[in-house]
């Protein structure tokens, strides 16, 4: 059973995050979403928070789990008996970066590999980021994130008064 690991910090999940998710999941046995701590984001939503958007936002995808994570990357991968770490891109800049990382997670667990999937057209400029600022700024985030998390996206927005 191939094993593949899909992480991230999902603040909040998109569309363009499922649709890596999903493709994901037709290549691979079992695909586990790894919600993670980025010590460089300042994330909005708590980490159980995004773990329950993940679970609502693949509940028809039967070989997909949401779990998360503090720590190493590589080390988790090889907790979960993960063959490969499944990346999205959407530009030459997220490369750049994730390039570094699967090296990185290379040489600290050589059992995984990095495999990086391209984001559609579709999506290719949708990020979390803008997904919080487009709610922050009351615009309308339909066609960004799945209809199951809206309700609670725009709640925090209201309740916490949070600016990206």
């Amino acid at each position: 059973m191939k094993t593949a690991v899909c992480p991230g910090s999902f603040d909040p999940v998109t569309y363009g995050h499922l649709d890596i998710i999903r493709r994901a999941a037709g290549m691979f046995d079992r695909v586990i979403v790894a919600v993670m701590t980025n010590s460089s984001k300042q994330p909005m939503f708590t980490k159980e928070e995004r773990v329950e958007f993940l679970r609502r936002a693949t509940a028809g995808l039967d070989n997909v789990e949401i779990d998360s994570f503090d720590g190493l990357l590589a080390d988790y991968a090889r907790q979960k008996n993960a063959a490969v770490i499944v990346k999205g891109l959407r530009a030459m800049s997220d490369f750049e970066y994730e390039f570094q990382m699967a090296l990185t997670n290379r040489k600290l667990n050589p059992e995984t590999e990095t495999a990086f999937l391209t984001t559609t057209a579709e999506h290719m400029y949708l990020s979390s980021s803008l997904v919080k600022q487009v709610a922050q700024l009351g615009g309308d985030i339909t066609g960004f994130v799945p209809d199951s998390i809206i309700g609670d996206i725009m709640e925090k927005v209201r309740c916490t008064g949070k600016q990206a």
